[in-house]
């Protein structure tokens, strides 16, 4: 007997296994702390303080959102590709965003806010693309903006100059 499926909220959860489903609560709680943490980040002032331990947090919930999300994936292969995908990317994206801050080198700050950016992007474009057609506001969009919904996040805070704060920023 195939495996029907559980309803959460109206939203269809593809397996009643208990594994999947603990992963799945895992992925949800990993993930709501990653969007409200990106936010934090996104508006605060970027110095000390706030907007480092925001990204901090960011960063290693989206580490825990990649996990669970890879662990999912192989469990819904070959249905869950495209998450798949977009989780790579989120992750490749907010390991390079990190990285440039943590050995920051001239000219490294539109680097960090981009692939910061896109990280959050791609973390939320997953998040509308499995979600939205099953969400009430979202269910009645074509599918098409589900995927190009999160892009309206950029730029990710409209206050920020990149090009001034580049050129005002020490490497250190």
């Amino acid at each position: 007997m195939p495996d029907q499926g559980v309803v959460v909220l109206g939203i269809p959860i593809p397996s009643s296994s208990p594994l999947f489903l603990s992963i799945v609560a895992v992925h949800v709680v990993a993930g709501l702390v990653c969007t409200f943490a990106g936010i934090v980040a996104m508006f605060s002032a970027k110095a000390p303080g706030r907007h480092p331990s925001a990204g901090t947090v960011y960063f290693w919930s989206l580490v825990v959102v990649f996990l669970t999300m890879t662990a999912l994936s192989i469990l819904r292969w070959p249905e869950n590709i495209h998450l798949f995908a977009l989780g790579i990317l989120s992750f490749s994206a907010g390991v390079v965003g990190r990285m440039v801050r943590r050995r920051p080198w001239l000219g490294w700050l539109p680097v960090h806010v981009t692939a910061m950016a896109v990280s959050y992007i791609l973390l939320l474009t997953a998040f509308y693309v499995d979600n939205g057609p099953h969400l009430p506001l979202w269910r009645s969009l074509p599918p098409l903006v589900h995927w190009l919904l999160a892009q309206r996040c950029w730029p990710p805070d409209p206050g920020l100059d990149v090009e001034a704060a580049s050129a005002t920023s020490s490497p250190s």
